[in-house]
């Protein structure tokens, strides 16, 4: 059996995961103890991120000609992937949080919703605040107003049934 055989399933299992895929970051995970990458991988997971170690040949071939081939040239060293399906800036965000506790841990790059982003885009991106906290602060925004209208409307008939 040839090396190539052995490495395809390895590649078609990285195209699977980066398959509609809404961001993906790159990460140099050396220098992390044991204890930290088991507490980052719980995080990541957490988050719905999946978060796995490929040999670099081995992703440059999975993204070929996918949105995620411009990651190819910072492909050096010990490399881990994070990505998520569903939210865009979760591996960016989870990865950046950890990253201000274990200096080890380096953002390298990234591809959130088709757009190519160093470490410092990378950076930026999660301090975006996820679509489900945004949509909770949207609702509050627009809760509070109401309650304050049925507030005092409720004050008013009160005051009318004791006049």
């Amino acid at each position: 059996m040839a090396k190539v055989e052995l490495k395809q399933p390895i590649v078609d299992e990285i195209k699977a995961a980066i398959e509609g895929a809404q961001g993906l970051v790159v990460v140099d995970y050396r220098g992390l103890t044991v204890e930290q990458d088991t507490a980052l991988r719980k995080q990541l997971r957490e988050a719905g991120v999946n978060y796995k170690v490929y040999k670099n040949t081995l992703v440059r071939r999975a993204v070929a000609g996918t949105e995620f081939e411009s990651i190819v040239d910072l492909l050096e060293g010990p490399n881990a992937i994070a990505i998520s399906k569903d939210d865009a800036t979760a591996p960016a965000r989870v990865l950046a949080n950890f990253a201000k506790t274990a200096e080890a841990l380096e953002l390298k790059c990234g591809v959130v919703e088709g757009t190519f982003y160093d470490a410092k885009g990378i950076a930026a991106i999660a301090s975006i605040p996820s679509r489900d906290e945004l949509i909770s602060k949207l609702l509050g925004s627009i809760q509070s107003p109401i309650t304050n209208f049925a507030r005092v409307i409720k004050q008013i008939a009160e005051k009318n049934e004791v006049a």
